[in-house]
């Protein structure tokens, strides 16, 4: 088995290239009306009732009706938006959401018409920083579509989405320095190389723990899906939006999913890698199987992401930012030193169980911080007791209580009399 390296890049002919960027473009377009039947049936079958089934047999083609559906819809522009802002925010939301795939290995070495070419677009050697980059740029389409749409809780959703990308990208961030740190690079072939022995969710599990509940947050769905929030704010950003310009906002949620899905599979399941007990049978790692365990992997966090929406309630929204702010922010730099002891020891050859100890001693000491915490929060909320006296009872300042009247309105006497 051979793993494709930065040198493998860059010697496509222009028309496999092409090739490759209209298969991505399939696979995530097809992954997403996928996924939303997926989605819609689990909710059902988890909420005790029906999902979709009268288009096609089994519900299958409701998708692509409401796709059509949507298509066919008269495109309203409110007065009073600001039009060129308001028809390319969807685009900004979409157009980066596709692009980050493009640094996503999908596989190893196949040959295509007698060209050995690797199942990935392209690779750079700060790969994980570009897809961080580029995803961050898909917060402005929300912001503007928020902001152009001329109304108010159109704007609040925007400004709830930019505070939350902040909040929750830095965690996310903060997450892969480990993997860097155990990996010695940042491209996503070389990170998926570097897991040929060991999984990274096995050795850095809190990383990959703050990664997941990152990613929920990212983008924006529940029970982080403040910016939409259609209890508070009648549908959020996309509130003033219609037709394919709605659908396209629907698309770049489920593509975002399928990009951080992918990513959670490079960076700490490795990879495309054939799982246990796969991975013993000989060729599971080669030619076309990859492709099928990366799609898995994939779907096993789409998944998650169902599941989490049919089981929790949405957070405050005090809640989800002390959460980023708080929790995962200090959790994921504690982490780091961590992770920089252990690995700068096992370079200097210091045995497994010194690492498991500084491991231990960090977790324990985590353990007794938060405990201390939650200690002097207790001693520092007062406690009230409501007397048992009743003449202490009777002393409190009760306000006075107006008394019904005595009599009746003279119109109403008067009709009863008559």
């Amino acid at each position: 088995m051979t793993y494709p390296t930065l040198d493998s890049f860059g010697h496509d002919p222009w028309w496999l290239m092409l090739a490759k960027c209209l298969a991505i473009f399939v696979f995530l377009l097809l992954t997403v009306l996928v996924a939303i039947l997926v989605e819609r049936k689990v909710l059902g079958r988890m909420q005790m009732r029906f999902g979709p089934n009268r288009v096609g047999p089994f519900g299958l083609l409701q998708s692509l009706a409401d796709g059509i559906k949507l298509a066919l819809k008269e495109g309203l522009i409110p007065a009073g938006v600001d039009k060129p802002i308001y028809l390319m925010a969807p685009v900004i939301s979409v157009i980066p959401a596709i692009m980050a795939f493009a640094v996503i290995p999908m596989g190893g070495e196949v040959s295509v018409f007698g060209h050995t070419t690797a199942l990935q677009l392209t690779d750079l050697p700060v790969a994980v920083l570009y897809v961080l980059a580029v995803t961050s740029i898909g917060v402005y389409g929300i912001v503007l579509a928020g902001w152009a749409s001329g109304s108010t809780y159109p704007l609040l959703g925007g400004l709830r989405s930019s505070a939350q990308v902040v909040s929750y990208e830095i965690a996310m961030a903060l997450s892969f320095v480990a993997v860097f740190l155990y990996a010695g690079t940042m491209s996503t072939s070389g990170i998926v190389a570097a897991q040929h022995s060991t999984w990274f969710v096995v050795l850095l599990l809190p990383s990959f723990l703050i990664y997941v509940t990152s990613m929920v947050g990212e983008t924006n769905r529940a029970p982080f899906d403040l910016p939409e929030a259609e209890g508070e704010l009648v549908g959020g950003f996309h509130t003033e939006y219609s037709s394919l310009k709605f659908a396209m906002f629907m698309l770049a949620e489920y593509v975002n999913m399928t990009t951080v899905s992918a990513l959670a599979a490079t960076m700490f399941l490795g990879g495309w890698q054939a799982p246990l007990p796969f991975s013993l049978i000989e060729g599971a790692n080669t030619g076309w199987w990859p492709l099928l365990w990366f799609i898995a992997k994939v779907w096993g966090f789409l998944f998650l992401f169902m599941w989490l929406r049919a089981t929790l309630p949405r957070m405050r929204y005090d809640q989800f930012m002390t959460l980023g702010w708080k929790v995962l922010i200090p959790l994921s730099l504690g982490w780091i030193v961590v992770v920089s002891v252990t690995k700068t020891l096992r370079n200097q050859g210091a045995p497994a169980w010194t690492t498991a100890a500084v491991s231990g001693a960090a977790i324990a000491a985590l353990a007794i911080v938060v405990m201390i915490r939650r200690a002097v929060r207790r001693r520092a909320i007062p406690h009230f007791t409501l007397p048992t006296d009743p003449e202490a009872v009777s002393s409190f300042p009760i306000p006075p209580i107006p008394s019904p009247p005595r009599t009746q309105p003279k119109e109403y006497s008067d009709v009863q009399g008559r």
